[in-house]
Order: C-alpha cells, then sequence, then structure tokens
C-alpha cells in the first residue's frame, strides 16, 4: 500500500483519532488469504490496515461488527478504528498488537476467557446482521429453534453453494442429512450463547504478558459447542485450553457426536471455497452422522 490510498487511510485515520495524521510506511504482513494486510505507521504509533477491493467493504463492516461485541466479552480483541473506501479500495484499520505463541497457562486462560464469553446470551440464535464465513456470506437470520437455525442457516446455505458448484455428492448427502437434523440434535436445547463463530489457531494470538486475544469473527449468537468443535478442526488449541474451558462450562456426552455436525458446516465451506480434499473429508462426515441416525 502506498501514495493515494496510503493518504486516504492516514486522513480517514487522523479524522477517526482527531488529530493531523501522516502515514509514512506500510509494510505488508501475512497471516491472511482474503485481504492484503499491513503495518501502517506515522514514525511514532503503528496500526493494522486490512485493504480489498471495494465491492469487499461489507466484509471490513462486518468483521468491525463481529469485534465491536466481542469487545464486550472478558476475551481481548483490536480495537477497530475506522473503515473507509477510497480509489476503489476499502480499508478496515484496527490498533496494532504484537501477538506470539502462547504457554499452557495463557492458553488455560483462554479457555477460560471463552467460557465465559459464551455466558453472554440473547433471547434468539443469529445476529442483527449477516456476515462472512471467510469470504462466504453467512446468513444469520434469527430463530428460537437451534436446530432450525443450523439447518436454514448453517448446512442448507453451504449445501446451496455446492450444487452450484457441481458437487453432487456433497449435496445429496446433505439434503439426507437435513431431514437427519432432529434426531441428530435430539433434546439437545443450548442458550444463545455470544460466539467467536470462526475460532481456530490462526484467528488467536498472545500478548507478551500472555493475555489471550482473538480476532476475524463470524460472530453471531448460537450452541457454544460450535466455537469449540471448530477448535478442534485445524489442529486444535492445547489440553489446557479445553480442561478450562470444561472446567468453567462442562460439556455433555452428546458434543462427541454434535463435534462432528458442527465441523461440518466449515468442512462444507473450504470445499466450496477450496475444493479438492475437503470434498471427500465433508462427504465421510457425512457418512459418519447419517451411521449415527
Amino acid at each position: 500500500m502506498q501514495g493515494p490510498l496510503l493518504a486516504a487511510v492516514g486522513a480517514k485515520l487522523g479524522e477517526t483519532l482527531g488529530r493531523k495524521l501522516a502515514l509514512r510506511s506500510a509494510q505488508a504482513v501475512g497471516g491472511g488469504c482474503i485481504h492484503s494486510a499491513y503495518r501502517a505507521g506515522d514514525g511514532r504509533r503503528s496500526w493494522f490496515v486490512k485493504v480489498n477491493t471495494e465491492r469487499h467493504s461489507d466484509m471490513f463492516a462486518a468483521e468491525a461488527d463481529g469485534l465491536a461485541a466481542l469487545a464486550q466479552a472478558p476475551v481481548r480483541v483490536p480495537q477497530v478504528v475506522c473503515t473507509g473506501c477510497a480509489y476503489g479500495q476499502s480499508f478496515l484499520v484496527l490498533e496494532w498488537l504484537s501477538l506470539a505463541a502462547g504457554a499452557p497457562r495463557a492458553y488455560a486462560i483462554l479457555g477460560e476467557q471463552l467460557a465465559r464469553m459464551h455466558a453472554i446470551s440473547a433471547a434468539q440464535f443469529g445476529w442483527h446482521r449477516d456476515n462472512y464465513i471467510g469470504s462466504t456470506p453467512q446468513s444469520n437470520t434469527t430463530d428460537a429453534s437451534w436446530s432450525r437455525f443450523f439447518g436454514q442457516a448453517r448446512l442448507a446455505p453451504q449445501l446451496a453453494l455446492a450444487a452450484r458448484n457441481g458437487h453432487a455428492a456433497i449435496y445429496a448427502k446433505g439434503e439426507s442429512l437435513l431431514q437427519s437434523l432432529p434426531k441428530l440434535l435430539g433434546s439437545h436445547a443450548p442458550q444463545p450463547s455470544l460466539l467467536h463463530g470462526d475460532l481456530w489457531g490462526g484467528n488467536a494470538g498472545f500478548l507478551d504478558d500472555g493475555s489471550p486475544v482473538i480476532f476475524d469473527p463470524a460472530a453471531y449468537y448460537g450452541d457454544r459447542e460450535t466455537d469449540l468443535a471448530m477448535s478442534e478442526l485445524f489442529g486444535g488449541f492445547s489440553d489446557d485450553f479445553y480442561a478450562a474451558y470444561r472446567a468453567h462450562a462442562p460439556l455433555d456426552p452428546g458434543y462427541r457426536v454434535r463435534k462432528t455436525l458442527y465441523q461440518l458446516y466449515h468442512v462444507i465451506n473450504h470445499a466450496n471455497l477450496f475444493g479438492g480434499a475437503y470434498l471427500r473429508q465433508a462427504e465421510r462426515m457425512m457418512d459418519l452422522l447419517s451411521a449415527e441416525t
């Protein structure tokens, strides 16, 4: 990021902070596969800036919205500074946080804080706006029934997208699975918990003092087990994290089956985004779930 766009981001940042500000540099940083990311500074202070084309502006608005909601929870999230558009580009500016790997005690703190965050509840499942899971639109139309919400707002849209992408086997097995949701979820009646929504190892880090930070949310109110299931999907967190979580918010034995169901949503999304091995993984998971009905 350089030239006019850098100046425009600096101008918006200065306007938001109420002082004249000129960004002098913006160094590219890694970590994401959707947006470009930079560490931008004015010589005294740095900010984290995400940039994409203007048509992605709603993704940044949704991310800012989710971070603002999670900021009310016990776990730390990056502070949203501003969003904007200039020169055909959209951007999101967050505070700069230097993050590192966490020690066992730090993961235990994250587990405890997540359990406390999940205690924040609402009257219905869903969210006040739609948002995104990765780059895929995510419907959040509110519903009092968890089984109906998960079927209609989570699995069904992914299956419809799979059909449009030509993944006929996933669509066919998924349609059968939708009919089995009442049996798979049985008498499970979770409260609507405040969720991160996309909680995997790449969306968590730790400050120098060990304080946990979570970011890149796809926030909504849902079954708290969905955050735990996602956290176990791509490598998982440490045993200290799960032990601390369960000490504050125990899980019942039915989580074993529901975990596969909740992970399936993310695997189908990855199949829709990337294809390849995710297609076969989704089919295997649906076969396992069919065997449970």
